[in-house]
């Protein structure tokens, strides 16, 4: 005879077994994802040997495979294939965003360009030049590359008149050589809001541009990587 509603919810060993049973279920459908991923991780690993040149034994397959059995809960163990980049694919799907994972918290940060121009001097660690110059028609207006609050704003020596803002995820943008800010130290600007004018203030500059910096951690970053000029 089957036990009555009131019945199973006082019996410990009935809630035992529907727990049991989602258990199994789960671990049927984690399996059967574990499965669908592999074959997505040795396509992608094939595509980027034909990337690289490797054509001589590569062969891009994306077939279906033969069906597999499904192991039960107490079997499953962890594999190799549980890795960074399993775990980042199935997260975002993206192999650009796998690629600068070290930036993941920049990942829903929209960046506008400053300034729209030529790129006169690139990003150079080994030269000390740690932003971009960008060449651009005189009185141009500098705007924010996204939300943010002024932390600096004023003259320096070397780069004229700076102005730097603190943006979300340990991310700081700054722009140097300028005409005039129009930005005070703690206001809150937008993305794409004006905050200064392009000029040729400060010894370090042999002509009306901006140089753009962007800094995350602490370390500085290419901006071509991150935005177009």
């Amino acid at each position: 005879m089957s036990k009555t509603i009131l019945a199973r919810w006082f019996d410990p060993e009935h809630e035992q077994m529907v727990m049991n049973q989602q258990l199994y279920d789960l671990a049927l459908k984690v399996d059967s994802l574990s499965l669908e991923v592999e074959r997505k991780d040795n396509f992608i690993l094939s595509f980027q040997r034909v990337l690289s040149g490797d054509t001589s034994t590569t062969q891009i397959q994306l077939a279906e495979q033969p069906e597999q059995h499904f192991t039960r809960p107490t079997d499953l163990k962890p594999s190799a294939g549980d890795s960074a980049f399993r775990k980042e694919y199935e997260k975002t799907g993206s192999l650009i965003k796998l690629a600068n994972n070290k930036y993941r918290d920049l990942e829903e940060t929209f960046f506008y360009a400053p300034i729209t121009g030529f790129v006169s001097d690139g990003y150079d660690v080994k030269r000390d030049h740690l932003g971009v110059d960008i060449v651009a028609k005189a009185n141009e207006p500098v705007k924010c590359i996204a939300d943010g609050t002024v932390i600096f704003s004023s003259w320096t020596q070397d780069s004229g008149y700076v102005i730097m803002v603190q943006h979300r995820g340990n991310l700081i943008s700054s722009y140097k050589h300028n005409a005039q800010l129009l930005k005070k130290v703690g206001t809150f600007v937008n993305g794409g809001e004006i905050i200064s004018i392009v000029g040729n203030s400060g010894e370090l500059t042999n002509g009306p541009h901006l140089h753009f910096e962007l800094w995350h951690n602490g370390n500085s970053m290419n901006p071509e990587e991150f935005i177009n000029f």
